[in-house]
Parts: C-alpha cells; structure tokens; sequence
C-alpha cells in the first residue's frame, strides 16, 4: 500500500508539472511554423542603435526554443557593446556547436542582440547602460573562459544554454540577473557546488545537478526545482511561477 501510495502521488505531482508546458503549447507558446533550418533571426529592435547610443550597453534575453521544446523553457543570452563601439557581441551557448567537437560557447557579432530565436521574439530581461554596463563587460570574457562545460551540452538537466548565463551571473555580481523560472538548465551544478549562491546573487540555492533542487532569494524570489521544472512565487513583482509559463504576474 506504502509502495502504491507513493507511485499515485508521484504521478500526480508529475502531472500537474506536466500540465504549465501542456498549457503553454494549448496556448501557442511554441513555434512549430516551418522547419528550424528557415525560421527566422530578425533583429527586433529592442538594442539600442550603436549609431544613436554611443555608450555602453549590456543587455540579457530569453526566447522560447523552437519546437515542443519552446512549451517548456527558452533560451538565454547576453548582448554587450562597449562606449564607442559600432557593434554588439553575443554570448551565448548553441548545442550543435558540439556536434563537430567545438566549444559551444558562442562568442561573436554576426547575429543581431535582440535577435528572434528561431522565430521566436525575445524578452528584454536585464539592461544596463554606461558605468553599470562597463563594470560588467570588464569580468564577460574572463567569466566566460571560466566556464567549466564549454565541451559539453545537453537539454536536460543541463549544462545547456542557460546553465551558462547562470553561470555568468554568478560570476558577475554587477549584472544583477535573475534566470527566468522556465530556463530549464539555470540550475545545473556539479555536486561541488550543490549548495551556493543563487544566480542572482540575492539568495542561496541547493541543487542536485539540476534535477532537483530549491532557490530562496532576494530577487528569484522561492523557487521550488523539480525535474527541472520550476513553481514558485516573486513576491516582489509580484507573481507565480509556473512550469513552461515561467513568471506570471
């Protein structure tokens, strides 16, 4: 009876994880329109323009993955332009970049900032401009050359795209960031560093690997990882937080 107990609440529980993403693609949150090999990186006019905007700029972003895998999580990264300089950089890591042996940490100005990611449109998440910026663009790439899975990539539970920009947050406390709830993989950590700093750098997280784990902090709020899905509550904002919606005010 214990044994039998116990599989029917594991399965609710797993339902009721399953139902936000479930929801999301009811919803249309995922992008199924054509092949990824077409869709589109239109800039979306969200970075300022260098032309305009002489000084420093940093900017992070998230956008819905292509596919059904776009009704569970996004994808992160960050776009940073020095005062005086005519373009952005994007940091971020790309999965396929693995396939050939590569790094997949992916540092260059080919691709706009603001970008869509596989025709999905980005969320602004975190902009910083002058001083506050320039702080930050000092640590990006001894951060990035710092991260410790650049040869190694996997949706789940990680170290993915978004295991890296958590991992530049932490490594940059100037930056301020705090990963949105359904960027599945922020929360993947060695057993080293179960217990630390929250991303942010507001609070405390323990996490096993990114499968399970639990955030408390000033800006992430209380945030409760299982299977690497993520409920929670924001009191600041305020809002919940929902398996494949992420943040809902």
């Amino acid at each position: 009876r214990v044994a039998r107990r116990a599989s029917t609440a594991a399965a609710i529980v797993l339902a009721l994880l399953v139902a936000g993403p479930l929801a999301a693609l009811a919803l249309g949150k995922a992008n199924f329109a054509g092949a990824w090999w077409a869709a589109t990186h239109r800039p979306t006019g969200i970075a300022p323009d260098p032309a305009e905007h002489s000084g420093a700029v940093v900017q992070a972003y998230a956008a819905r993955t292509f596919g059904w895998r776009g009704a569970f999580g996004v994808h992160t990264w960050i776009a940073a332009k020095p005062a005086g300089v005519d373009r952005y950089t994007r940091y971020e890591v790309i999965g396929w970049l693995a396939r050939d042996g590569a790094s997949v940490v992916s540092v260059g100005d080919r691709r706009a900032p603001d970008a869509e990611w596989y025709g999905n449109p980005p969320e602004l998440l975190r902009d910083l401009r002058g001083p506050k910026a320039e702080a930050v663009i000092a640590k990006l790439d001894g951060a990035t050359a710092s991260y410790p899975y650049a040869d190694r990539y996997s949706v789940w539970p990680g170290p993915n795209s978004n295991t890296f920009i958590a991992h530049l947050a932490r490594a940059i406390p100037e930056l301020g960031l705090a990963m949105p709830a359904n960027a599945i993989g922020k929360d993947y950590v060695e057993w080293v560093d179960a217990v630390g700093r929250s991303p942010s750098g507001t609070g405390w997280q323990v996490s096993a690997k990114g499968v399970v784990g639990l955030i408390v902090g000033g800006d992430e709020g209380f945030e409760l990882n299982l299977l690497g899905l993520v409920v929670g509550l924001d009191p600041r904002k305020p809002a919940v937080k929902l398996p494949g919606f992420g943040s809902v005010p």
